[in-house]
């Protein structure tokens, strides 16, 4: 059996969930979330958590995945889901222009204007060179995070870019010099 599909997911207070079809929708007090779930798998209430269960061993494989998607959305419309970004480098800078578009100035000849899409918001520190992504999606938080630092990923051998805050990076050894 499953560990992660076999837990408990605990319901906080305020947090309503209904399951309709294939979906699942979970609202809370920052918001609601839609999720699909598979076929197979069962979402009950016992006394404050939700439980998943499967109705055969053939679902084993998704068990683990629904309850980890349901148990992101329940924490998703309570806390919400944030990822911090870093831009390193010499003129590197990041603004906001308006509330949905974030402008990404990063060695490029032109600056880089990136829409943001409904439920995501970014705060930006006063140097201009962090940028936190947030919103109640955790999907949605963590693609646009990708795609902020697909713009300009870390270099190796400059350690410039844009770079996940808790992201290690090796720096390599350039070139030696000709004689």
């Amino acid at each position: 059996m499953s560990r992660i599909g076999k837990k408990p997911i605990p319901l906080p207070q305020g947090v309503k969930y209904t399951v309709k079809g294939n979906t699942i929708v979970v609202e809370g007090p920052k918001g609601k979330v839609e999720q699909a779930i598979p076929s197979g798998i069962k979402l009950e209430t016992e006394d404050g958590h939700i439980i998943a269960s499967r109705e055969s061993d053939s679902q084993a494989a998704i068990h683990g995945l629904t309850r980890a998607l349901v148990s992101n959305a329940v924490e998703g419309v309570t806390k919400g889901w944030s990822k911090d970004l870093d831009i390193v480098g010499i003129g590197y800078r990041v603004e906001l222009k308006g509330k949905d578009t974030v402008v990404f100035t990063l060695g490029y000849s032109h600056p880089i204007e990136f829409p943001l899409p409904t439920g995501i918001t970014v705060a930006i520190d006063p140097k201009q060179t962090r940028i936190t992504v947030s919103g109640i999606d955790r999907q949605k938080v963590g693609q646009v995070a990708a795609d902020m630092r697909s713009l300009r990923k870390p270099d190796p051998y400059k350690n410039k870019g844009v770079r996940y805050s808790d992201e290690k990076l090796k720096k390599k050894v350039g070139k030696t010099g000709a004689k």
